[in-house]
């Protein structure tokens, strides 16, 4: 279940909403707020009451302010991320937690805290906060940053697009990615096609075909 739903609004910018069926509203008892002002009780019960009032008092703000933190850092998230918005998962673009907390004016780990574990639903679907993170590789083509999730869906696309019979290795796939302005090292599209669970180019070979 998400945490922010984003949509896009007729004017093409996009509303942050954060979802609240699921949570519970939380405030302090009219009855006790009653009872700590009437002064006939005793003075030590009343002063108990109005201490445990400030406490009450300070998690409601923080939680206020929690909420308001992640608003603030969602929607400078889809600020930056707009293309992928837009266009899809191809556009993302490399985003560093530390660009998010200087645009909202926060440490990074009030950031990180804040993204933790959430999920945001777009128009592109539903993802981890977290999925908008991530560092990336410039294409000397382009001169353009390009983000890692993007290089792991070009590396998709050149294994969906070999020949089964004779399928790329690891050091083709590099070839591939050269031809297409990347300088993308053997370790990495190594580890992304492990991470993406897409065996060897050994195991993928299609013998029958072969």
């Amino acid at each position: 279940m998400p945490d922010i739903v984003v949509t896009r609004t007729d004017d093409d910018d996009f509303e942050i909403k954060l979802t609240n069926d699921w949570t519970p509203n939380v405030r302090i008892s009219r009855k006790y707020v009653d009872l700590a002002k009437d002064k006939s009780y005793d003075p030590k019960t009343r002063e108990y009451l109005q201490s445990k009032f400030r406490s009450a008092s300070w998690i409601i703000d923080a939680i206020q302010q929690r909420r308001a933190t992640l608003t603030k850092v969602t929607r400078a998230i889809i600020n930056h991320q707009r293309a992928f918005l837009d266009k899809g998962p191809d556009f993302i673009q490399p985003l560093k937690m530390e660009q998010i907390a200087e645009q909202v004016g926060v440490h990074v780990t009030t950031v990180s805290r804040a993204v933790d574990d959430k999920w945001v639903e777009t128009p592109r679907g539903i993802f981890p906060l977290k999925r908008f993170f991530g560092g990336g590789t410039l294409n000397k083509d382009t001169g353009l940053n390009v983000a890692w999730e993007t290089i792991k869906q070009k590396l998709l696309e050149i294994i969906g697009d070999e020949n089964k019979s004779k399928p790329h290795s690891d050091e083709e796939i590099v070839e591939k990615f050269k031809a297409q302005g990347f300088d993308v090292a053997r370790r990495t599209v190594t580890k992304y096609r492990e991470a993406l669970k897409i065996p060897s180019s050994r195991q993928r070979r299609d013998w029958v075909k072969g």
